[in-house]
C-alpha cells in the first residue's frame, strides 16, 4: 500500500497543468521550511519556472504542485534500460536490482538539488517584491512628504539607508541570473557558480545592518512625534500589498535574508556530490555568505529583544523607558509577595531587566494593560537574601534603594532560579560600572603622568577598550553598531566618535595631525568653542553652500575598494571646480570626503559586475567607483570630470549646472 501511495504521489507530481491553473503564493516571511532549516525530503517542488509563472510560489505539502514547465527527466534513462537488457542474460538479478537502486537514488538526489535551487528562486522573487515595497513605496512616499517640508528628508534617508542599492542588485542581477539558470536547468544543473560570482556584493548589507537599530528608533520617534510621517506610513500599511504588516516588519526582511541564503546553501551542499563541478563554487559562496550572516543574526537578536520590549510596553500600559535598545529582559514570571503587616500572600508579577526590577500588580481586565507597575527597583545597590519562613516556604528577600520585598516562589527550584538570575544581573551591573570607575581612577593617575602642559608633547598611556563601557567625556554607553570606541592620541582616553572628531598637531609624533578629544584640542590649539565654530576646515564647508553654487551636484552611488556601495551627495563647486565633495545628504554641514580630481584617470566602461551607469576614477592604487541613476546623469558628470582631471575649468558649463531638481535624488523617483 505504501508503494502504491508513493507511485500515486509521483504521478500527481508530473501531471501537466493548464496555463489557467492558479498557483498558490506563499507569504515570504512565513516560509516554515526555510526559517527552521528543514525541508520535506520527499517533496519534489515545482519544476523550472517559465515566463507564464513568474509570480508563482511553491505551496506547502508533501506533494508540491509543479509550475508550468518541463519536468526534470531521468538522466540517462534510455541508456540504462538498454544496458540492463544487454546484461540481463549475463548478470544476476541481485546485480540488476542494485543497478536500479543506484539509478533511483541518483534521480532522487538530483531532484532534491533542483527543489532547493527552485526554492531559492521562488523566495528570491518574493524578496524582490518586498524590497520594491520598501524602496518604491515607503521610501518614495515618505520622501515626497519630506520635500513638502513636513520633516527632514535626511531622516528618511537614514531610515532606509542603502535599500535602493540592495533592491537594484537583487532585481537587476541576482534574480535575472536565477531565472535564466532555472530555465536552463536540464543542461546546466548548478547554482554555485552564480552565487560565487555575486555573493561578494552581499557585503553591501553591512551598511543596512549597521544602521538598523538607529532606523528602528527613528521610525518609532517620528511616528510618535510627527503626525504627517505617521499618516503616510499608516496609509501604506492599509494597502493589500503590505499584508497587514508594519513598516518595521518589512524593514526586518533584508536583515533576515542573508541567513536564509546560508541555510539553503548548506542544504544544497549536503545533497551535492563532492565530485560535482559545482562543489567548489558552492563552498566558496557559503564561506562568503556565512560571514555576512553572522552580522545579520546579531541584528535579528536585537530586533527580537526590541519586539519583546514592545510587548512588555503594551502589557504595562505604555510604561516609560521600557522600549530602549539598552534594556535587556533577563527573566519574568509570577510570584507571591508576603505582606509586612499580616501573613497573607499576594499575587504579583516580576520583570527583571539588566538595570532594574519591575514589581507589578496584575490587572484583571479584558482590554488594555495587563499589569500596573507598583515599584521600580534599581539594580544599583540591590541585595538578595535567602529567608526561611515555616508557614511560607521558598521565600527570599530583594532589598533595594527604593524598596525591600519579601517574595515567595512556587517551588524550591523556582526560588533558586530567581535568586541566581537576580544575583548574576547584580554582578554584571557592578562589573560594568566598576570598569568605568577604575578608568576614572586611572584617569587621575594619567594626568599626573601627562600634565596639561605636556599634552601633545608626551605620548600618553592608552586606556584599554575593555576597561570602560561608556565614553569618558560625554558618558554615553558604547555599543557595537552605533557608538564605537576611539582613543584620544593626546590623553589616551576612550571616547566616542563625536567626542573625538578633532585633530591637532602632536609634538611627540613629529607634528602629525592626529585624532584628539575636544578638551585636548582646545588646550593644544588654544581655540575656544566660539573661535572653533568660526574656523572651518576644507571638509566643514556646508553642503547647502556649495550645492547652491555648483557646476554639478546630485546623488551618486559610491564604492571605495571592496567596501559596499553607499549613497552620497556629490558636488563639484564653482569656486573649487577641480575637487569633488561628498556629503551624506544635501543639508549636511560637513563633507565626509573630498577627491582632488587633477591627475585621475577616468574609466567610463562599467564591468559586468558593476552597477549600471557606473564609472571609475583611478590614480596609482586609489580607485573610486561611482554609479549614476541614469545614463544621462552619468554623461553630465563625465563631461565635467574629464575637464577637471586635466586641470581645465568648466567655465561654459557653470552657467547651466545639473542640480537635484533635474535629477531627483532617489532611484527612479519619476515613477514614485
Amino acid at each position: 500500500m505504501a508503494a502504491q501511495s508513493q507511485m500515486e504521489c509521483e504521478e500527481d507530481k508530473v501531471a501537466p497543468l493548464s496555463p489557467d491553473t492558479p498557483i498558490q503564493t506563499s507569504e515570504p516571511l512565513l516560509d516554515v521550511h526555510l526559517v527552521n532549516g528543514e525541508r520535506d525530503e520527499t517533496a519534489t517542488g515545482p519544476a523550472s519556472p517559465t515566463t507564464n509563472d513568474y509570480d508563482g510560489n511553491a505551496s506547502d505539502g508533501s506533494c508540491r504542485t509543479p509550475s508550468i514547465g518541463p519536468v526534470l527527466p531521468l538522466e540517462g534513462g534510455t541508456e540504462t534500460e538498454a544496458k540492463g537488457q544487454e546484461r540481463e542474460d549475463g548478470e544476476s538479478p541481485l546485480e540488476l536490482e542494485q543497478l536500479d537502486q543506484h539509478q533511483e537514488m541518483k534521480e532522487t538526489n538530483e531532484q532534491k538539488l533542483h527543489n532547493i535551487a527552485n526554492e531559492l528562486l521562488l523566495t528570491e522573487r518574493a524578496y524582490v517584491n518586498r524590497l520594491d515595497l520598501l524602496d518604491q513605496v515607503f521610501y518614495c512616499k515618505l520622501l515626497e512628504e519630506a520635500n513638502r517640508g513636513s520633516f527632514p528628508a535626511e531622516m528618511v534617508n537614514k531610515i532606509f539607508s542603502n535599500i535602493s542599492s540592495i533592491n537594484a542588485f537583487h532585481s537587476k542581477f541576482l534574480l535575472p541570473e536565477l531565472e535564466k539558470r532555472m530555465q536552463e536547468w536540464e543542461t546546466t544543473p548548478r547554482i554555485g557558480d552564480i552565487l560565487q560570482k555575486l555573493a561578494p556584493f552581499l557585503k553591501m548589507y553591512g551598511e543596512y545592518v549597521k544602521g538598523f537599530d538607529n532606523a528602528m528608533e527613528l521610525v518609532k520617534n517620528m511616528t510618535e512625534r510627527i503626525p504627517q510621517f505617521k499618516s503616510v506610513v499608516e496609509e501604506i500599511q492599509k494597502q493589500k500589498i503590505c499584508g497587514s504588516l508594519t513598516l518595521q516588519h518589512h524593514m526586518l526582511e533584508p536583515v533576515q535574508r542573508i541567513p536564509r541564503y546560508e541555510m539553503l546553501l548548506k542544504d544544497y551542499l549536503r545533497k551535492l556530490p563532492s565530485d560535482s563541478p559545482d562543489w567548489n563554487d558552492a563552498k566558496k559562496s557559503l564561506e562568503i555568505i556565512s560571514t555576512a550572516a553572522s552580522h545579520s543574526n546579531s541584528a535579528i537578536r536585537k530586533m527580537e529583544n526590541l519586539k519583546k520590549l514592545l510587548e512588555i510596553y503594551e502589557m504595562l500600559g505604555e510604561e516609560e523607558d521600557i522600549v530602549n535598545p539598552s534594556n535587556e529582559l533577563i527573566k519574568e514570571g509570577q510570584i507571591l509577595k508576603l505582606a509586612a503587616r499580616n501573613t497573607s500572600a499576594q499575587e504579583r508579577y516580576l520583570f527583571l531587566f539588566n538595570n532594574m526590577l519591575l514589581y507589578c500588580v496584575p490587572r484583571f481586565s479584558l482590554v488594555g494593560s495587563k499589569f500596573t507597575v507598583r515599584t521600580r527597583v534599581g539594580i544599583d545597590g540591590m541585595k538578595i537574601v535567602e529567608t526561611h519562613n515555616e508557614e511560607y516556604p521558598h521565600t527570599f528577600q530583594v532589598s533595594g534603594k527604593e524598596r525591600t520585598l519579601e517574595l515567595q516562589a512556587s517551588s524550591e527550584q523556582d526560588k533558586e532560579e530567581w535568586i541566581k538570575a537576580l544575583q548574576e544581573t547584580i554582578d554584571a551591573f557592578h562589573q560594568r560600572h566598576e570598569t568605568f570607575r577604575n578608568a576614572i581612577a586611572k584617569d587621575n593617575d594619567l594626568h599626573s603622568e601627562v600634565s596639561t602642559a605636556e599634552l601633545g608633547k608626551r605620548a600618553p598611556r592608552w586606556i584599554r577598550d575593555n576597561e570602560v563601557t561608556m565614553c569618558m567625556k560625554c558618558k554615553e554607553s558604547f555599543n557595537a553598531l552605533t557608538r564605537r570606541r576611539h582613543h584620544c592620541r593626546a590623553c589616551g582616553h576612550v571616547v566616542c566618535w563625536k567626542c573625538s572628531d578633532y585633530k591637532a598637531q602632536l609634538e611627540y609624533d613629529g607634528g602629525k595631525l592626529s585624532k584628539v578629544c575636544k578638551d585636548c584640542y582646545q588646550i593644544i590649539s588654544g581655540f575656544t568653542d566660539s573661535e572653533e565654530k568660526k574656523r572651518k576646515g576644507i571638509l566643514e564647508i556646508e553642503s547647502a553652500e556649495v550645492s547652491g553654487n555648483s557646476v554639478v551636484c546630485s546623488f551618486l552611488q559610491y564604492m571605495e575598494k571592496s567596501k559596499p556601495w553607499q549613497k552620497a551627495w556629490c558636488v563639484i563647486p564653482k569656486q573649487d571646480p577641480l575637487v569633488l565633495y561628498m556629503y551624506g545628504a544635501p543639508q549636511d554641514v560637513r563633507a565626509q570626503a573630498t577627491i582632488p580630481l587633477l591627475g585621475y584617470v577616468v574609466d567610463d566602461m562599467p564591468r559586468s559586475a558593476d552597477l549600471p551607469h557606473s564609472f571609475k576614477l583611478t590614480q596609482s592604487k586609489s580607485v573610486h567607483s561611482f554609479a549614476a541613476d541614469s545614463e544621462e546623469l552619468k554623461q553630465k558628470w563625465l563631461k565635467i570630470i574629464f575637464l577637471a582631471v586635466t586641470g581645465e575649468t568648466p567655465d561654459g558649463l557653470s552657467e547651466h549646472p545639473a542640480t537635484l531638481d533635474d535629477h531627483p535624488e532617489p532611484k527612479r523617483k519619476s515613477e514614485c
